[in-house]
């Protein structure tokens, strides 16, 4: 099967570095958000797991603030209202979430949707959706999702890319789920065109290092 992407649809390139916020409130999201962007980041998810809509949107507003002054993309993690009300760049749905299907018949064709994927059978599923990006994992364990899929390891992504590249899907893969600065040329060696990390930008001493790791090594040979 082979899937293309709809050339009437957005053209945005999908960045190989995706940070997905932490924190205990919208606050601490922001100043999360601020300082990898300080240091580089240029792709931002907003995800706030049960927390009030007011709040979620009022954070939004700020996110995109600080995105605009930094030409990064901010999408929002599960709501679409939430993007059309800041003018997010798109939205990434969970297995959970609302379908990539209906998102897109929402937000039409300007916004970049992403899904989560675990399976080479759900990858392609989201490329009949419509999909600009792919998030497949969890790679290991990880304490920042609550309902984790089974994990899939490096085997499991370099079996699924396999598949995948093999029918010539273009559609970007990214990484996702417990990911370490040691993974990176493992990750990239699969096929996969990027990497969503969370706690690693959050908790480092110094994120301008694993960032440009990241963009040193996915733009000397790029996938896609």
């Amino acid at each position: 099967m082979n899937t293309f992407k709809d050339k009437t649809r957005v053209n945005m390139e999908i960045s190989h570095l995706h940070y997905i916020s932490q924190g205990a409130d919208g606050k601490a999201h922001l100043e999360h958000i601020d300082r990898v962007l300080k240091a580089g980041c240029n792709w931002v998810q907003l995800r706030m797991k049960n927390t009030a809509f007011e709040e979620v949107l009022e954070t939004a507003h700020k996110a995109k603030k600080l995105c605009d002054k930094f030409n990064a993309k901010l999408i929002i993690n599960d709501n679409v209202s939430i993007v059309q009300e800041v003018d997010a760049a798109g939205v990434h749905l969970g297995q959970q979430d609302m379908s990539t299907a209906e998102a897109r018949k929402i937000l039409g064709e300007s916004k970049v949707i992403g899904g989560t994927a675990n399976t080479l059978e759900q990858c392609l599923d989201h490329l009949k959706n419509g999909v600009d990006y792919i998030g497949l994992g969890p790679l290991r364990f990880t304490s920042t999702k609550e309902k984790l899929s089974p994990i899939l390891g490096i085997d499991g992504y370099s079996s699924v890319l396999q598949k995948y590249l093999k029918n010539q899907n273009t559609v970007p893969i990214i990484a996702i789920g417990g990911i370490t600065k040691e993974d990176f040329e493992a990750l990239k060696s699969c096929g996969i065109h990027g990497v969503a990390v969370s706690g690693l930008l959050t908790q480092s001493q110094n994120p301008e290092e694993p960032i440009n790791q990241v963009f040193r090594l996915w733009r000397k040979n790029k996938i896609f």
